[in-house]
This record gives C-alpha cells, sequence and structure tokens, in this order.
C-alpha cells in the first residue's frame, strides 16, 4: 500500500510501453534543450525562447536556467517596451500554474517574487490572498509560508491580522512549525519586553503562551513542532555578542581576551580600550587569534611587555562596528596580574509568575512519564524544564533524564551526550566563578563529557581537569583557549593519536595515562613532547 492505494503490478508489455514514452520525453526534453541553448547563445531572447522555455517548465518547474533565461527575455522587452505590464502579469499567470504541479518549486516562487519587484505596478494584497488559498491546501506548504511573511510587508497587512492568521492556523493543526516560527517572529513585535530588551516578549504574553503550547504539546506529545516552540520560549538560543573574559600577566608578557562570539577583532572595526594596560593592549591589530587558520575566533592573545597603571576600578571595554559598547570589570589579585571573567547567560531569570508556570507544565510532564514512560519529547521537556526552574537543584535528575533518552531515542545519543556534557559544564563553571577566583584551576573530571563547551570562560585559568570523560581526539582542539592553562589532566579518556591536542602558551605539563592507544604509541608521543615540557603517562 502506498498513501492507501493498492500497488498495481505493471505488465511486461506496460513495462515496455512506458520505457518507451520515457525515451521519447527524454528525446524531446534533450532537443528543447538544444535548441534553447543554441538561442541563448546567438542573443535571440525573444517569444519563441519564452514558448520554449514555458513548455519544458510546465512539467518541472525546478530548473533554475530556464527561468534565468525568461527573466533575461523579460528585461530585453522592457528596453524597449518599458510597459510590459502585460507582460509581468502572463508570467505571473505562469508561475501560478508551474506552482499547481509543485507547490513547493524554489524556482517558481522566486520568479514570482522576482515578477512583482520589477513590474510597473503590483497588487501585493492579490498575493497575500494567494497564499491564504495555498495555505488551505496545504498549511505546512514552508515555502509559502516565507513567501507570505515577503509580500505581507509590501502589502502592509498589520502584525496583528499576521497573528491571527497563525494562531487560527495553529489551532486547526498544532502540527505546524511553519506557523509556530512566524508566530515567534510576530510576538516580539506585538508583546515585547520592555523591562529587558534582550528577552523576545512580555512576562504576561509568556504565560499565556506556556500555556498555549502545553495544550499542544499533550494533544499529541508525539509530534516536536510544540515542544520546539516551548525551546524558544525558555530562551535556548545563541548567545548576544559580549565581552567572556580577560587577563593580563606583564610577567609571562601574555594577555588574553575572549568573547561569546566568535569575531575579527584586529581587522573588524573594533575598538578595544583596556584601562589599566597602556601600549599595545589598546590596539586591536596587535592581537592574534588563537587559530592561526582564521581571522575570525573567540579568543585572542597578545604578546609583549605590558604595564600595567594603577587603577581602582579597571575594566575592559569593547566597542563594535555598530558603535555598542561591552563591559568587562576586572580585579587585580597580584601585582602583575589583572583578571575578570563574565558569567555566561545559561537561559533567562524568569519571574516568579513564569516559574510558577514552569513548575506546573513540569509536574503535568512528570504525571504524563507515568503512564508513558518513554516519550522521548516529554522527557526532555521535562530536563529543559527542570533546567529553567533551577539548574542546580536538578542537576542530577536531569542528567538522569538525558541518559535514558539515549536509550529511549539512541538515533540521537549523541546529541544527548553533548547537551549533558553542555549542562555539567555550566553547573560547575557556575561555582567556579562564584569562588571569585578566575585564575584557580578549575575541575571538570568525572562529568561523562563527550564535549567541551565554554572553553573561551576558561582562557584564565592557571589549570583544567578533564580526566575520566569520554573524550576523543576531535573534542579537545577546542582546548587551544586555554591560554594561561600550565597542567591540563586528560587522564582517563579514549584519546588515540593525540594530534588535536594543542600547543598552550603556557602548558608545562599535560596528564594522558589511562588513554590506552595514545599511550601505547611512541611516534605519538614523541610528537606530543614537542607541545608541552612534561607528559604524564
Amino acid at each position: 500500500m502506498q498513501h492507501g492505494r493498492l500497488k498495481v503490478r505493471t505488465s511486461a508489455e506496460e513495462a515496455a510501453r512506458k520505457k518507451k514514452e520515457q525515451e521519447q520525453k527524454v528525446k524531446a526534453y534533450r532537443a528543447a534543450m538544444k535548441r534553447i541553448l543554441e538561442k541563448k547563445t546567438a542573443d535571440e531572447l525573444d517569444s519563441e525562447m519564452m514558448e520554449l522555455t514555458g513548455k519544458l517548465l510546465s512539467n518541472n518547474p525546478d530548473i533554475a536556467t530556464l527561468w534565468n533565461l525568461r527573466r533575461m527575455c523579460i528585461l530585453k522587452q522592457r528596453e524597449t517596451d518599458p510597459e510590459i505590464q502585460n507582460v509581468c502579469d502572463k508570467e505571473l499567470g505562469f508561475t501560478e500554474m508551474c506552482l499547481m504541479v509543485n507547490p513547493k518549486s524554489y524556482c517558481a516562487w522566486h520568479q514570482r517574487c522576482w515578477i512583482l519587484e520589477n513590474a510597473p505596478t503590483a497588487n501585493w494584497q492579490k498575493e497575500v490572498d494567494l497564499c491564504t488559498k495555498y495555505l488551505k491546501l496545504d498549511e505546512r506548504n514552508f515555502h509559502c509560508w516565507d513567501y507570505r511573511r515577503y509580500v505581507v510587508q509590501k502589502a502592509g497587512v498589520s502584525a496583528e491580522k499576521e497573528f491571527a492568521f497563525c494562531t487560527e492556523k495553529i489551532e486547526k493543526n498544532f502540527s505546524n512549525y511553519s506557523s509556530w516560527h512566524y508566530r515567534s517572529k510576530l510576538l516580539p513585535l506585538l508583546y515585547p519586553n520592555v523591562d529587558d530588551p534582550s528577552r523576545p516578549i512580555s512576562e504576561e504574553k509568556l504565560k499565556e503562551e506556556l500555556e498555549l503550547v502545553l495544550t499542544a504539546a499533550f494533544t499529541d506529545p508525539n509530534d516536536s513542532s510544540a515542544w520546539f516552540y516551548q525551546r524558544w520560549l525558555l530562551g535556548y538560543s545563541q548567545p548576544e555578542l559580549d565581552l567572556a573574559a580577560f587577563r593580563v600577566d606583564t610577567g609571562e608578557q601574555l594577555a588574553v581576551v575572549s568573547f561569546t562570539k566568535p569575531i575579527d577583532l584586529s581587522g573588524g572595526g573594533f575598538k578595544l580600550t583596556i584601562s589599566c594596560c597602556d601600549g599595545d593592549c589598546n590596539d586591536t591589530t596587535k592581537w592574534k587569534p588563537v587559530n592561526e587558520e582564521s581571522a575570525v575566533d573567540t579568543t585572542w592573545t597578545l604578546r609583549g611587555a605590558f604595564q600595567l597603571k594603577d587603577d581602582t576600578n579597571p575594566t575592559v571595554s569593547l566597542v563594535t562596528p555598530d558603535e555598542v559598547e561591552h563591559s568587562l570589570d576586572l580585579k587585580r589579585p597580584t601585582a602583575q596580574t589583572v583578571v575578570g571573567v563574565k558569567k555566561p547567560k545559561f537561559g533567562y531569570e524568569f519571574g516568579s509568575a513564569i516559574v510558577d508556570v514552569l513548575k506546573a507544565q513540569l509536574a503535568s510532564c512528570l504525571e504524563l512519564l507515568e503512564f508513558e514512560p518513554d516519550s522521548k519529547w516529554t522527557l526532555l521537556t521535562a530536563a529543559l524544564l527542570m533546567k529553567a526552574i533551577d539548574q542546580r537543584a536538578f542537576h542530577d535528575t536531569i542528567r538522569k533524564h538525558l541518559t535514558m533518552l539515549e536509550t529511549v531515542d539512541p538515533l540521537r545519543r549523541g546529541y544527548y551526550l553533548d547537551l549533558s556534557s553542555k549542562w555539567a559544564i555550566e553547573n560547575q563553571l557556575e561555582r567556579w566563578l562564584e569562588a571569585g577566583n578566575f585564575t584557580a584551576e578549575i575541575d571538570l573530571s568525572e562529568l561523562n563529557l563527550s564535549a567541551v563547551n565554554y572553553t573561551q570562560y576558561l582562557a584564565t585559568a592557571d589549570g583544567v581537569k578533564l580526566s575520566n570523560n569520554r573524550l576523543i581526539d576531535r573534542n579537545v582542539g577546542m582546548l587551544r583557549d586555554l591560554v594561561f592553562c600550565r597542567r591540563l589532566s586528560l587522564e582517563g579518556n579514549v584519546l588515540e593519536t593525540g594530534a588535536t591536542i594543542p600547543k598552550l602558551p603556557l602548558a608545562e605539563e599535560i596528564i594522558l595515562k589511562g588513554n590506552a592507544k595514545l599511550v601505547a604509541n611512541d611516534a605519538l608521543l614523541e610528537v606530543l613532547r614537542t607541545k608541552v615540557k612534561n607528559i604524564v603517562l
């Protein structure tokens, strides 16, 4: 059975007939393409070209070259007759016919955009109505949703009307990724968070949306669209650009500055100001990325004979090319060291009213898990809710949920391992930052880490313990951010070659015992000895 219809077995004669028919179509297609390319070479962009391309595109609207030729024909015709409204109207009709053949044709939707932009006049409201028509036929056609976002701006349709349209589509079918996504774009326009612009919507509206998404998610717990929308509401997104860490040591003649996102510090138009440091510290062109193969990086270093000034409140400031300023407070633990690390945003900090809603949703998830203990989306959402409510208090339970997911959803085992690693590092990093000694060793051992995150925040630490985890060779390349690390422990992992272990500026000792394959290979160890003074096996 295919789509509810019984598959009919064809006879040998029927198969031969279809093969011959297909051969004739291929022959006709090749002949038409040959003629089209001949006309293109001769620059014959005329009505015959439009006719030939039209015949092929009406059967297969996804031949981008033919659409390009049609645009060239229209532009040439406009040179002699600027009033080409009729031509544009006919082309719009043709694209609509092609969309009936394939409603998800990238090329046909793009051609429609191009025609409307180049026509003498464009009826944008008609295009909005066309989208409404197509979305009645298939409310999950993301091509049409993309096109709708484009035409409603041109037509001047209000965000309120579009929000109502989204709500109608979601209520009709909760399993609609495109509508949930569009909703996430409209909410910040209609319900901005005045108190905290870094958050997309107000607390009041967030509460309503959380209640809506819970209803959708529990209607069909196995559908992922509502769960993904809930993750957006909880604030799981990429961080904004900010300073992460800074340290300068006049004794080592070394400085490091790191950021939440990769930037081109030396050539991207940024301005760096370190209030307590003279000379090259404030010259961005002197700084070098730790990844020498890239001009864009999160962590940058500087070598030089630095002079520290007396400054009771030292700071480092970064001004972006858009004149946005970010700052980091520093402290001076010794006469030759100035250091600072900014606590990263691991997620939103919600008010008590939202936390109460999240607790109620967590209770509902846990109740559902009693009946469906293997529901992967419910397990994952429960973990996300616990993290949003109180990551530290629920840390052990969160890890148990993620461990269960490795079994329930084995195809995504790597994702759950990496997510568990990230959250475990967040927990330890938060404790390290609270202790306030930003040059002290940080202990990330025995956490079952399969990846190392937030390495730019560890750039100031004198030592990093990563022993007894699950790290493999491809994971340790990120450790190049550990600029001030003197002692690195990678004991008890599963490294095989050690080729990606970086050469750190101040590294004195790397502990590698327990990595059986690596320790047994003398040739590889000799290479590693060129990177560090002492290797412990």
